[in-house]
């Protein structure tokens, strides 16, 4: 009788045997080697961190946009010619929109990824530049170069939320950041090219 039992348990034993992480079923006697290895050795686990470092590293590396130097386009790319300055864009617009290139200096981008940059119009003040579908970004070291964007320009609300996430984005401090508490309107440029000139 007990031997019967043992048995039983040894069959049972070999019946319901344990299924590897990636969830694959045993065959015949073929088992997913690498799965039941991978769990066992240490220096696998090791080395495949270690790969999946190396891969992730060279994706950011990659997705850094190049340095704004004269010529480097961005994005769909775009030319100087047809190009009006930025101080002109309003005069341009009709019923609050134009479609276009422009041309202008770059005073500020996001410090986070260079998702927006700003062109300064003659008054001093700014204009908000977006990309196309986020589709790419400009390099930190833009600032101060002349541009041209080729794209479309719509006069819009900001809401004080939004604002506070530019001036957050700009590197701007936190009693800076406090001090926005009203929607802003302004003009906004969403450019599907960038030229550096």
């Amino acid at each position: 009788m007990a031997e019967t039992m043992q048995g039983e348990q040894r069959d049972n034993k070999k019946r319901y045997r344990p299924i590897p992480l990636c969830g694959s079923f045993m065959v015949g006697r073929l088992n997913c080697n690498f799965c039941c290895n991978f769990e066992k050795n240490a220096n696998m686990k090791k080395t495949f961190i270690l790969a999946t470092l190396i891969v992730s590293g060279t994706v950011m590396y990659a997705q850094q946009p190049a340095s704004a130097e004269k010529g480097v386009t961005y994005g769909a790319g775009t030319t100087q010619t047809g190009a009006i300055a930025v101080s002109e864009l309003e005069k341009n617009m009709k019923e609050n929109k134009f479609d276009g290139k422009v041309s202008g200096k770059v005073v500020e981008v996001c410090q986070e990824k260079g998702c927006w940059m700003k062109l300064e119009k003659a008054n001093g003040q700014t204009v908000m530049v977006k990309f196309k579908d986020y589709a790419f970004f400009m390099p930190k070291d833009i600032v101060g170069k002349e541009v041209v964007v080729d794209g479309e320009a719509t006069v819009k609300e900001t809401s004080v939320k939004q604002l506070q996430h530019y001036a957050k984005d700009a590197g701007k401090s936190e009693e800076e950041i406090k001090k926005i508490t009203a929607p802003k309107k302004e003009l906004q440029f969403v450019a599907k090219g960038v030229l550096v000139l």
